[in-house]
């Protein structure tokens, strides 16, 4: 019986599934919008969500807990910098996951997991400027 265990093993042994979920925070954090499987989506939230409200505490043993998860400084200073003061008023909730439907080789469930107030605006270059 599985009581008391949290969390999906996603096929993977442990070393790998660490790995790779905390590729996927870095992934989210920096680019603010992946796009993979529903499991791994919903595993994903849990942690961004979590390396967030390290961020809104912004101490110093929250800087360093964030680190031990995140090996990427630029976005470990995303994160205590623009990411925190965005958040600073929600409660909870940071994450949203959109499913998106099928993949097309082995049929899994894929969707997007994206930050709440992502905005998907197009680069502006000089050619649209000037139309």
């Amino acid at each position: 019986m599985r009581h008391r265990k949290a969390g999906r093993k996603l096929g993977r042994i442990t070393a790998h599934r660490t790995a790779m979920l905390r590729n996927m925070v870095t992934s989210v954090l920096e680019h603010e919008r992946i796009v993979t499987t529903v499991p791994k989506a919903k595993e994903a939230r849990r942690i961004v969500d979590q390396m967030i409200t390290l961020g809104k505490r912004g101490d110093l043993h929250a800087k360093r807990q964030a680190l031990a998860y995140i090996h990427s400084r630029d976005v470990l200073a995303k994160l205590f910098g623009t990411l925190s003061t965005q958040y600073a008023e929600r409660n909870g909730g940071y994450t949203r996951i959109v499913r998106t439907g099928s993949r097309m080789g082995d049929a899994a469930p894929m969707a997007i997991l994206e930050l709440v107030d992502y905005r998907d605006e197009p680069v502006k270059t000089e050619e649209t400027a000037a139309q």
